[in-house]
């Protein structure tokens, strides 16, 4: 028993760190701790947790104010201040942009198919950005609201000094070469989801459009997967080769919990569904499901793997 009062008190967060981002009355849950600490021990590579029960205030936290990569995640700072321009009228949701071939960021995206002078809404650009995390929409919409300098101004003026954009961001070369697009930890990530979820963003019906697009996602393999699809749910996914992430709203019966999950310098660079990183994603939703929803029944439908995306 002290062995293990000794290894849950090394994880808990020292007392001022229990203090921003609306936490004044979140207590660190115990019980719920170690199991999250079971879940990841054996994990080859390093994790931060951050989960919070907005209703009760049961939190965990481990390593949750440490820096961590974003990868795709950082797409939910982007959205914040596309929305932060919109509002303020420096840009128009629902206006046509002018894609270009010189926007091209290589790979798989729906919108780098598009052929050079096509026209598209900057909405469906945003939806691309989140639903399908297409790279190209996402550094489109990165260049429109002024470039990272612009989203870190957003995050800094409202209380987030860990989250930063650093990809074709100017100063930022040395912190890209360590974190890739975008760094931030796990508290801070499944913040930004609150205050959204809260309407404390941009505005209240600023926030509630942002909240449905989050809750529209099709990558839904890994933490999505453990939660009924009954259920809703706002999130975004991130990976990279050695760093698997998700920040998951979820509006449970019980109430709403927040959780981030990220790794970093994972042994597992695989990118198959059983990849350890991903594993964890979906042990630990499955982990916080059934501890705030104890009375529900539901589980994966036998064969839901062959949906995995």
């Amino acid at each position: 028993m002290l062995t293990g009062i000794i290894v849950l008190a090394c994880y808990l967060p020292p007392a001022h760190a229990q203090n921003s981002h609306n936490s004044t009355s979140n207590r660190i849950d115990p019980v719920l701790t170690k199991k999250v600490l079971q879940a990841i021990d054996g994990f080859k590579g390093e994790v931060g947790v951050y989960v919070r029960h907005l209703k009760s205030g049961k939190t965990v936290m481990i390593r949750a104010d440490e820096l961590f990569p974003t990868a795709s995640m950082i797409k939910v700072p982007i959205l914040l201040t596309a929305f932060q321009k919109i509002q303020e009228g420096e840009l128009d949701y629902h206006g046509e942009q002018t894609y270009r071939d010189s926007l091209l960021y290589a790979g798989e995206d729906i919108l780098g198919s598009f052929k050079d002078g096509e026209k598209i809404k900057l909405s469906k650009v945003i939806m691309l950005m989140i639903t399908t995390s297409d790279n190209t929409a996402s550094l489109w919409c990165q260049k429109l609201v002024g470039t990272g300098t612009a989203i870190n101004e957003w995050l800094q003026a409202h209380g987030f000094s860990q989250t930063r954009v650093n990809s074709r961001t100017p100063g930022r070369e040395a912190d890209r070469e360590k974190f890739g697009w975008g760094q931030t930890t796990p508290r801070e990530m499944a913040e930004l989801l609150v205050m959204i979820r809260e309407g404390r963003a941009v505005s209240l019906d600023a926030s509630e459009e942002m909240y449905r697009t989050l809750t529209r996602i099709y990558w839904n393999g890994e933490a999505l997967s453990q939660i009924p699809p009954f259920i809703q749910a706002a999130s975004k996914q991130g990976a990279v080769n050695r760093s698997r992430s998700e920040v998951v709203l979820v509006n449970a019966p019980s109430g709403d919990y927040v959780f981030c999950v990220i790794t970093k310098n994972q042994e597992d660079e695989s990118w198959q569904y059983d990849n350890a990183g991903y594993v964890l994603l979906r042990n630990i939703s499955r982990l916080l499901w059934d501890y705030f929803e104890p009375k529900s029944k539901w589980q994966p439908a036998p064969g839901a793997k062959k949906w995995a995306k």
